[in-house]
């Protein structure tokens, strides 16, 4: 009988999750690890990664939390390197850890250096050391989390630093696709919208900004948490087997305008 669902589980695949201590990050994880897939969960705030594993753990899933600030080359290699010795393989990378700026209007240099370097650089890091592994093995998913800020101009809404970081993983994205496609290697991109997550906390609790999202956005309505749920494990599974290079925005149709 036909399983057309039977793509898009992950049991017995390794996925090493990016900002994974709260937000997208942390959904992700539970989303993957309810796909079935042993999950590497990494970021800067350890409490809180052990304490997610410890959740994921009591669930039946196999979760290993590790501390990893990724504009750090060796961090982001040791973040392999334990993956490697627990699970003996990467198979999905889900590179999302950011920061942003909130003062949009005056951004100063170091401001920019610093969501340039996470937000980009960092994924770069991440991206380069687990597609060596990929492309070793010969199979591989690499899942990048863009923005709607990254495909067009956003005005007050989001700083330079922000929108160039996430309009360099869109391009990122394309440029890996294409050469890493002949190793067994896809490279793909999530593009969301405005979501409620620790980073756009303000954003929500300021009536004028949420009013300015609901009139832009043709849904009329921010995201829910589970609406990146599909997206992010059609990009990560055998379900986009033939999906390379592609950005997929989740965002109510604010880039359809």
């Amino acid at each position: 009988m036909l399983d057309p669902l039977a793509r898009f589980r992950l049991d017995g695949r390794t996925a090493i999750v990016t900002g994974a201590s709260s937000g997208l990050g942390a959904r992700f994880a539970r989303v993957l690890a309810a796909g079935g897939a042993q999950v590497v969960l990494a970021a800067r705030h350890t409490e809180r990664l052990e304490a997610l594993a410890r959740e994921l753990q009591a669930e039946g899933a196999q979760a290993l939390a590790v501390h990893c600030d990724v504009t750090h080359e060796n961090e982001v290699d040791r973040l392999v390197e334990t993956a490697l010795a627990r699970f003996g393989t990467v198979d999905v990378l889900v590179n999302n850890a950011g920061v942003d700026h909130r003062d949009f209007t005056n951004e100063g240099s170091e401001s920019f250096r610093r969501v340039v370097e996470t937000d980009l650089t960092g994924a770069w890091f991440c991206a380069r050391r687990a597609g060596q592994v990929m492309i070793e093995r010969g199979r591989g998913t690499v899942v990048n989390t863009a923005s709607i800020s990254g495909l067009v101009g956003m005005g007050e809404l989001d700083p330079p630093s922000y929108t160039a970081a996430k309009a360099g993983i869109v391009n990122m994205t394309r440029h890996l696709a294409s050469q890493w496609a002949r190793h067994g290697v896809r490279v793909n991109a999530i593009a969301p919208g405005y979501f409620p997550t620790e980073m756009t906390a303000p954003d929500f609790a300021d009536p004028r900004i949420m009013a300015l999202i609901r009139a832009r956005t043709p849904l009329g309505r921010p995201g829910r948490e589970d609406e990146l749920d599909g997206a992010l494990l059609f990009l990560a599974s055998d379900a986009s087997s033939y999906v390379t290079g592609h950005t997929l925005a989740v965002d109510g149709g604010w880039t359809a305008w």
